[in-house]
């Protein structure tokens, strides 16, 4: 995270020194292009406006990490052959289930921190008299909640699924489709309504920067992570784990 903020912001100053011309030219280009790399209406000749754009690849690769990491930790005694490592230890299955989701949980927090100290320090350098600081705070803040979520996805799937090696394949097939599922939402404004069925519409850095966030997208959040976290308790608690 560290080096996609710095190698991303190191290309800001390019832009700035375009002044408004690059904004003219990317408004210019096909919607199709400006969906894709994610410029919207941000103003690329301000430091935020560019970390805006960045915000899109951090979400996604922070995505990428939580839904595999939940599918890992869960499936990875049934998937590596030593699950009989957690039958002997006397301790109950919930227990077991509720430590698995704490350390992920506390892996996640701590990459949401890295990118946001990493973040404010480094659009620091180039943001001239931009207010930047709370910003990035509320970016992270989304970013950590779509982290929660994936991660709830990957947990779910992998306590669910009674193929453990497939756990993080099936995990990873949800986030992509969900991701696809955002690029034709902004591709086709016909299709909008289905922006409630991917988190990646849920906190992006063009509604967060300029409404803030949006109550139905939190309740939904949670709604979501708790599904999945419950159905992870259900079947778990309960399933034989494969030697």
């Amino acid at each position: 995270m560290l080096f996609i903020v710095a190698s991303g912001m190191g290309k800001y100053t390019t832009y700035a020194a375009a002044d408004q011309s690059m904004n003219e030219l990317l408004q210019s280009m096909p919607k199709a292009f400006k969906v894709i790399m994610g410029v919207g209406t941000f103003d690329l000749t301000k430091a935020m406006g560019f970390y805006g754009v960045l915000y899109m690849y951090l979400v996604l690769m922070a995505a990428i990490h939580a839904v595999m990491l939940g599918a890992g930790i869960i499936s990875k005694e049934e998937r590596d052959k030593t699950a009989e490592f957690l039958y002997v230890k006397p301790v109950s299955r919930a227990w077991v289930l509720m430590s698995k989701g704490i350390a992920a949980f506390t892996i996640i927090l701590i990459l949401n921190l890295v990118t946001l100290l990493s973040s404010i320090s480094i659009v620091g350098i180039y943001a001239k008299g931009e207010d930047y600081a709370g910003d990035i705070v509320l970016l992270m803040v989304g970013m950590l909640i779509s982290q929660i979520i994936f991660l709830s996805i990957g947990i779910g799937t992998a306590s669910i699924g009674k193929r453990p090696k497939a756990a993080g394949g099936i995990s990873a097939c949800i986030l992509l489709v969900t991701f696809i599922l955002s690029i034709a939402i902004d591709l086709n404004e016909s299709i909008d309504g289905l922006k409630y069925f991917t988190p990646f519409k849920y906190f992006t850095a063009e509604d967060i920067m300029n409404n803030g966030f949006n109550a139905i997208y939190i309740v939904l959040s949670a709604l979501i992570s708790l599904a999945f976290c419950g159905m992870a308790y259900a079947v778990y608690c309960k399933r034989d784990l494969k030697m």
